[in-house]
């Protein structure tokens, strides 16, 4: 999107060079990269960086409301609350998810927010992953990747500071479910290498009245701080798991990460938040009259995450097959259109930017400290739409300074 950097770029990309970039990363963590890296950063000119920290602005704003976490309490599934959020005021986490559209009156671009969730995402994988950019392309020290840190040194220190707080490193654990197998075991990785913390499987924790535990090097540790990686719908999805710990048991430990925020920074927030740059979204349940034009909506479950049970092309059919009483289960949200922005060599992609927050326990509010990038060419942005495609998966943004 910075045509300059974006031609020096281009000139000076090649297959030869792309590999090599992907062949350090497999060399320096082997077997971990485990979805596609696109084969360009995104370069974002200052005028819709602003128009993004405007849009969170706005988001901040209705998440810091007093009345927050009372409007949120039903976002959170009876069965799936977690004790323990008491010592958790609000959430560690936050991420932001933009499209990049263009604006039909001033022709200008323009981020549109997708999703948003109090959940963290790689922030372990992100910091890596510009330096292996900058190390195989050219670019500019006119972007940078980061907010409120210089460096990557200054952003791990920080993200060290919030995960691992004043314990030993031993004492505190990523949390998964068969992590070894997760297409984002690279973050878990880069995480120990890190902050030097352990990822640790939910079915090896051992409880022992409200303590946890966990085995290592043939000692057994006592779990004080959990970096919690665990999403309830993966859980749910596996058949006769026995567990000795249950995400819901009432357990003495520290969550960075609570689960319960999670559900309450969601869709569910959606319809809570005035922004230009937040398309309208509804509760299914609070609307008297459907739409009369559904092809400019789509339709979202509220529980349910990772795009599945998108419904991108709405029919009225599909509304009136859900019962009025599950109707407060569902978002109808307006569409967004992607505008093609990242010119590859064979065309143009599309581009979603995801800003990562963190909130330390002593912050008014979450601060910005880095991103994520995703391209496509697919008709949403995800892996399942854009196989068979090259200058597509995830990146990382570079913001003009």
């Amino acid at each position: 999107m910075i045509a300059s950097i974006r031609c020096q770029y281009n000139a000076h990309f090649s297959p030869e060079r792309y590999k090599a970039f992907l062949a350090q990363i497999n060399t320096e963590f082997p077997d971990q990269l485990d979805f596609r890296v696109a084969e360009t950063p995104v370069f974002v000119p200052k005028l819709l960086t602003d128009k993004m920290l405007t849009a969170c602005d706005d988001i901040v704003r209705t998440i810091t409301k007093p009345d927050f976490k009372s409007k949120t309490e039903a976002a959170i599934p009876a069965h799936q609350y977690v004790p323990g959020e008491g010592a958790n005021s609000h959430t560690t986490f936050m991420a932001v998810d933009f499209a990049v559209c263009r604006n039909e009156t001033t022709g200008e671009l323009e981020p549109q927010l997708i999703e948003l969730q109090g959940f963290p995402s790689l922030y372990g994988f992100q910091p890596y992953l510009s330096e292996s950019f900058r190390s195989h392309f050219p670019i500019p020290d006119s972007v940078n990747h980061l907010f409120g840190v210089s460096t990557n040194n200054e952003y791990i220190s920080e993200l060290r500071k919030l995960i691992v707080g004043d314990c030993d490193p031993e004492e505190v654990i990523l949390l998964e479910i068969y992590p070894e197998k997760q297409k984002t075991r690279i973050d878990f990785a880069l995480t120990k290498h890190y902050i030097g913390i352990d990822a640790v499987c939910l079915t090896k924790i051992k409880k022992r009245g409200r303590e946890l535990f966990y085995e290592k090097d043939g000692r057994e540790i006592r779990i004080r701080r959990i970096y919690n990686r665990l999403i309830f719908d993966e859980l749910e999805a596996i058949i006769d798991l026995n567990t000795e710990f249950k995400l819901t048991d009432d357990v003495d430990v520290y969550w960075v990460g609570h689960p319960n925020w999670f559900f309450r920074i969601s869709k569910y927030t959606l319809p809570l938040i005035n922004s230009a740059y937040v398309p309208k979204s509804h509760y299914l349940s609070d609307l008297t009259d459907v739409p009369g034009d559904l092809e400019h909506y789509v339709l979202k479950p509220l529980f349910s995450f990772a795009g599945s049970g998108v419904k991108i092309n709405v029919s009225p059919a599909d509304i009136d097959a859900i019962p009025a009483a599950e109707r407060g289960n569902f978002l109808l949200q307006r569409k967004v259109r992607y505008e093609p922005v990242i010119t590859a060599p064979d065309g143009q992609v599309k581009c979603e930017i995801r800003l990562l927050f963190i909130w330390p326990d002593n912050a008014d509010k979450p601060q910005l400290i880095t991103n994520l990038a995703r391209l496509s060419r697919g008709e949403m942005i995800g892996v399942r739409f854009n196989k068979d495609f090259d200058w597509v998966g995830g990146t990382i943004a570079y913001f003009e300074q």
